[in-house]
């Protein structure tokens, strides 16, 4: 539940969205990918590997008389007889209302008798006698969210945590109502140290609804933060949330999630072309499943829904990745995640009131490259083969779901690949799997944690074990791969070696590395290989270092032809944006492709550039055959001195240019990047502070020059 203020009526939660990267000399010292690191450590509590699934029973009951013990025991029925339980739901939750109005006199919450008669420790007792696990509701201020305003937490941090260690609860939904106006970061962290001081695993659901942008803060204290208001039970309402949670992806992962609130499917205000859509998006989202309807009522339709393995497949993948927005044009949006295995899934979505048809490709995917695709329909099962193109008639509101595999090889398309997301034509590695994305933990998929060394995260890589072997097909179309190795610092002994062969040859070699050594940057000439194969060992043989390939960025194929281009006439190989599509030579209107106005920053018109709106980030490729950059930037007249973002150039993952924070009431900067021997391009704004209401943020006339 969440009270909200606008901020102003086209925000539908009136919420913060923003980016957080580490940036300048720091990051180059130390070798962070800034479109990849993490921005924060995830909470090591070892829940949420992948995103919760279970039921709330908010959507359905809110505070009416008939959430009570009988409901939540018959849901946790259901879970095992209608087969929710064996598709990977696991958490049965309480919401609001379940507490008396009043603490004792000892200061502990006491379970409403009438509704739960036995008491809460009895009811999670029944709920892990079913093998599932047992969540419970509260607030970070004094009071809860329901009008009759039940104890919150606030200032009783660690006197709750222990009452529900004592009862078995396994998740805590913690809300924001009746905060006092107090730091919202300091009244999360005093619960989240309070839940882990209980010793018990408790997973941890932050809900402030994103009005601390959470995202920026939240990875070390919860295991998934809201990122928007309450869900309603209509069209309008799940599709603007999806929006805003959208452009979050470079925030989540294992461990840490951004939710965009609690399933609605089945309770009636939508279609269930619209309840599909509903469930697609939020799998592709790697958002948090949970149920919130009365199972008891459900129609087999919903339970076919909430029981499609392929689409919770995808938001239960390994891999760990939000899925991002490839296009989104006249309502029309397609939306790409990696998988584990190297696949992709594709969501079509039609956000129009008529039937259409959607295209997409292999290559806008970043899967291209290969001969021929086999396409999974994920709704109706349907497996097709295609050369590359992935398209769909998809009626009103509705979405085609994809899961796009390649089975042919051939060479890379042009673009900069992280070797996490590419498939491998063969892994051996010393214990346990290779891990995309995290360390080797040496058993069981999925069993390490973030890849650290001497204390930098990162977002991307591989998790070996010496000795590893890795190959990948490259088709002699690539140029460059450059690559932080190291020890983990889940290990304090060990050394590891890390060398680069492109065919037979070997390109890089690290030389032994020890757990007290920073990463090592390797970059690796791949020009004219067939092959790429990476080596892991340990002196002697031995299979006790943890080696981590940190951000293995590889360069394939051609940048612009030489001469002089407007930015806003190439492809850009990826683009997020805050409100709406990014806009070529407009600025940007919100909502539809083209709905924007002239250019216009501080009086000066620009017949060429870029519209966008906070946060944005554009990548572009170049093939290392650039040698400059010139743009001005600036906050779009047509919001006055409402606006405000910060406009900043990557190089490489490296910044080389930024504005400061421009304000509506500012004129255009101008801004220089020097490219040359650069692979990857990338523009990016992010909200100057205060939200990213307004912040229609212009690139006017960007130049880019390559020889």
């Amino acid at each position: 539940m969440a009270l909200i203020t606008r901020k102003n009526p086209r925000t539908l939660v009136g919420l913060a969205a923003g980016l957080a990267l580490v940036s300048g000399p720091m990051a180059a010292a130390v070798g962070i990918d800034l479109a990849t690191a993490s921005p924060a450590a995830a909470l090591q509590n070892s829940l949420a590997r992948t995103p919760q699934m279970g039921f709330n029973n908010w959507n359905s009951t809110h505070c009416r008389a008939d959430f009570d013990e009988a409901m939540v025991k018959d849901i946790a029925d259901l879970f095992l007889s209608q087969g929710l339980k064996q598709a990977g739901y696991t958490y049965v939750n309480l919401d609001d209302c379940w507490a008396l109005p009043n603490r004792d006199a000892r200061g502990d919450l006491v379970a409403d008798p009438v509704r739960f008669p036995h008491g809460i420790k009895a009811l999670a007792d029944y709920v892990h006698s079913k093998g599932l696990k047992f969540g419970i509701y509260s607030s970070a201020g004094t009071r809860t969210c329901d009008r009759n305003g039940f104890p919150g937490g606030l200032g009783h941090e660690q006197q709750d945590a222990n009452l529900w260690a004592s009862w078995g609860v396994d998740y805590l939904k913690y809300d924001n109502c009746n905060n006092e106006q107090l730091d919202a970061e300091t009244r999360y962290r005093a619960m989240g140290d309070a839940l882990r001081a209980t010793g018990r695993p408790i997973l941890y659901g932050i809900c402030d609804w994103g009005g601390s942008t959470p995202w920026t803060w939240a990875g070390d204290v919860g295991n998934s933060w809201r990122t928007t208001g309450d869900i309603s039970d209509n069209w309008q309402s799940m599709i603007a949330i999806a929006h805003r949670n959208q452009p979050l992806a470079a925030y989540a992962g294992p461990h840490s999630w951004n939710d965009p609130d609690m399933l609605e499917v089945g309770n009636g205000g939508m279609t269930d072309t619209e309840y599909r859509t509903h469930f697609s998006l939020w799998a592709q989202m790697a958002a948090p499943l949970l149920i919130g309807t009365d199972l008891r009522e459900a129609t087999p339709a919903t339970y076919e829904i909430l029981k499609n393995a392929d689409v919770i497949a995808v938001d239960q993948d390994p891999l760990g990745r939000q899925g991002t927005v490839l296009s989104d044009a006249g309502g029309l949006v397609v939306m790409s995640k990696p998988l584990a295995d190297g696949s992709r899934s594709l969501t079509l979505t039609n956000e129009t009131d008529t039937a259409r048809t959607i295209s997409t490709t292999a290559t806008a995917a970043g899967i291209g490259g290969a001969r021929s695709y086999e396409v999974k329909d994920l709704w109706s099962r349907e497996v097709t083969t295609s050369r590359g193109t992935i398209s769909a008639t998809v009626p009103s509101h509705g979405t085609a779901m994809f899961r796009v595999t390649p089975t042919s090889r051939t060479a890379l398309p042009a673009g900069v690949f992280d070797l996490g997301d590419l498939a491998w034509t063969k892994a051996d590695n010393g214990s346990g799997p290779v891990e995309r994305d995290h360390s080797n933990g040496g058993r069981a998929p999925g069993d390490g944690r973030p890849l650290t060394v001497n204390g930098v995260v990162y977002r991307k890589g591989l998790g070996v074990r010496a000795g590893s072997d890795i190959s990948y097909h490259l088709g002699g179309t690539c140029r460059r791969l450059t690559v932080d190795v190291g020890v983990d610092d889940e290990v304090s002994t060990g050394r590891v070696r890390f060398r680069v062969y492109r065919d037979r040859t070997l390109v890089a070699d690290s030389g032994p590395r020890t757990a007290a050594q920073p990463a090592l940057r390797l970059t690796a000439d791949m020009t004219g290989g067939r092959k790429l194969r990476i080596v892991a060992t340990s002196p002697g043989g031995k299979r006790t270092g943890h080696g981590d390939w940190g951000n293995p960025r590889l360069a394939c194929g051609n940048g612009p032809v030489p001469g002089t281009h407007a930015l806003s006439g190439l492809d850009w190989t990826s683009a997020t944006n805050g409100w709406g599509p990014v806009e070529r030579d407009r600025s940007n209107g919100e909502t539809k492709a083209g709905d924007g106005g002239a250019l216009t920053v501080g009086g000066t018109v620009y017949a060429q550039g870029l519209g966008v709106n906070a946060p944005s980030t554009l990548t572009y490729y170049l093939g290392g055959t650039c040698t400059g950059l010139t743009t001005d930037v600036g906050i779009d007249d047509e919001v006055g001195a409402r606006g405000s973002a910060v406009f900043r150039i990557h190089v490489d993952g490296r910044e080389v240019a930024a504005s400061g924070r421009l304000t509506g009431e500012d004129g255009s900067v101008r801004l220089t990047a020097p490219l040359t021997g650069a692979y990857e391009l990338t523009l990016q704004v992010t909200d100057g502070g205060d939200g990213n209401s307004y912040d229609h943020a212009d690139w006017g006339a960007p130049r880019l020059t390559c020889f």
